[in-house]
């Protein structure tokens, strides 16, 4: 069976040997064997694997999607469900820049032929604008509660440790863990999930999706729809 070198391997998947010695930190690609002086040496298993997380990348998902694939039970029914999810979030950005482009040209076509400003098409693109500045102002604000949270539990800790002073990690916990319930049920809320194996749409109880483990884009639950245990790809819940 040939063997190559990370620098081999490289070569034939034309990426860079820090990309390969990546994903290997990742542990995303593990070589199969290693030299008496240490030397990775990787498969055609491995060959054919890189070139499947190298597609992946360039369809745009992201390292930790590609990982709940490689992960999965039924990893071609969840790369599916995933690429269909892509495709509907690229769709609706083309679609919301078709009708951001569409307006922009009716007012400067407006403005050509009238020299006047159409109200009525500007009040359009900021109601368009103000979807999308909501969407992403809702991921900003959990992510700068989750850095405050980090702060506070790191910020105490130390205290405690480096002097002594217990009480502001004794006052502090308890707000920390009432944003960490308040966020992660804010969550739950947003989102459902696709079985790989039914396409059944279904939003778990908390419990599962509390404790099961996951990835930005999927998470491993049992579908209630056909029983299956393995991993679900994360849609809108509105969706």
């Amino acid at each position: 069976m040939p063997q190559y070198t990370t620098g081999e391997l490289a070569k034939l998947c034309e990426v860079s040997v820090r990309t390969v010695q990546f994903y290997d930190a990742k542990d995303l690609l593990k070589p199969s064997a290693l030299t008496e002086g240490g030397r990775r040496l990787y498969s055609d298993d491995d060959l054919n694997k890189l070139r499947l997380i190298c597609m992946l990348k360039a369809l745009g998902l992201s390292l930790a999607s590609i990982q709940g694939i490689l992960d999965s039970d039924n990893p071609g029914r969840v790369l599916l469900l995933l690429l269909d999810e892509q495709a509907r979030r690229i769709g609706s950005e083309m679609k919301d820049m078709q009708k951001q482009l569409d307006a922009i040209r009716a007012i400067a076509e407006s403005i050509r032929h009238t020299d006047r400003i159409p109200v009525n098409s500007i009040s359009g693109i900021e109601r368009m604008m103000n979807g999308k500045k909501k969407l992403r102002g809702t991921r900003i604000a959990m992510l700068a509660v989750g850095l405050i949270m980090d702060v506070i539990e790191i910020g105490t800790a130390v205290l405690w440790i480096a002097k002594g002073i217990w009480q502001p990690f004794a006052i502090g916990m308890p707000f920390v863990i009432l944003a960490g319930v308040l966020l992660t049920r804010m969550y739950y809320k947003s989102v459902a999930y696709v079985c790989a194996e039914c396409n059944a749409k279904f939003q778990p109880v908390f419990g599962q999706f509390f404790f099961s483990s996951h990835t930005p884009r999927t998470r491993k639950l049992k579908c209630p729809a056909c029983g299956h245990t393995g991993y679900c790809v994360e849609v809108a819940s509105g969706e």
